[in-house]
């Protein structure tokens, strides 16, 4: 399952660019964020690994690529889920940035994970959109 979402923010890509790699942000667009710890590598950098804690879930971070603001690729393994997220930042006219973020599911595990999947696949788009809004929202009025 692939999905892309996209958003126009107004604002430079420096402040967009610097929100999106900042850990204690991440709490304003992302529901249920506590917290997030590096394991391995760099913060940020290609090979870092961290894990990322939500109220209801944990997520095991890998960061593939990062060369933004053109490309951004991490792997984000959770107990039933297997997913890449491609981010990428383009700037637009009159101070404004195309955020767009491109996630892929690779792995589903369990029935339920895959019957949601199979039923309700826009359930995992919608989250990806309103954390999206959620982080244009909180960029905009930093």
């Amino acid at each position: 399952m692939k999905f892309t979402c996209a958003i126009d923010i107004n604002a430079d890509i420096k402040t967009i660019q610097a929100a999106f790699f900042n850990t204690d942000d991440m709490k304003y667009y992302q529901d249920g964020f506590q917290s997030k710890t590096l394991i391995r590598g760099n913060p940020g950098e290609k090979g870092a690994k961290s894990k990322l804690v939500f109220d209801k879930l944990e997520l095991i971070e890998t960061i593939i690529v990062n060369d933004l603001p053109e490309n951004f690729l991490a792997l984000y393994e959770h107990k039933h889920t297997t997913n890449t997220m491609h981010v990428s930042f383009k700037p637009l006219a009159n101070n404004k940035v195309r955020y767009t973020s491109i996630v892929e599911y690779t792995k589903l595990n369990g029935l339920v994970i895959k019957l949601i999947a199979k039923v309700y696949p826009s359930m995992f788009k919608k989250q990806i959109d309103k954390w999206l809004k959620q982080f244009k929202t909180h960029v905009e009025n930093k």
